[in-house]
């Protein structure tokens, strides 16, 4: 089991970025979570088997459409990053 931490930051707010992240994340049999910053950031938690998570991570390079990544952040965390929720499924939690 793979535990990611990522911060993703450029126009990532305001694009559907949570939900699409959620779907695909859920598509792959991923845990975790995903929410807004303040600051204008998307953080992430990815949680599952090394080939999704690491295809999960090629995806939001991307992002959904409308999106513009202009850097992303990966941190190795272990499973006390889903402290605050995603440990039965992937959820999207409230703005931070």
């Amino acid at each position: 089991m793979r535990y990611v931490h990522v911060m993703l930051r450029g126009r990532v707010q305001g694009v559907g970025y949570r939900a699409w992240c959620a779907r695909e994340a859920e598509a792959r049999g991923l845990k975790g979570f995903v929410r807004n910053r303040r600051n204008g950031a998307v953080e992430a938690v990815f949680a599952g088997p090394d080939a999704g998570v690491e295809a999960m991570l090629e995806a939001c390079r991307a992002g959904p459409a409308g999106a513009r990544v202009d850097d992303m952040l990966v941190h190795e965390v272990s499973d006390t990053a889903l402290a605050a929720g995603g440990r039965e499924r992937f959820a999207v939690l409230e703005t931070l």
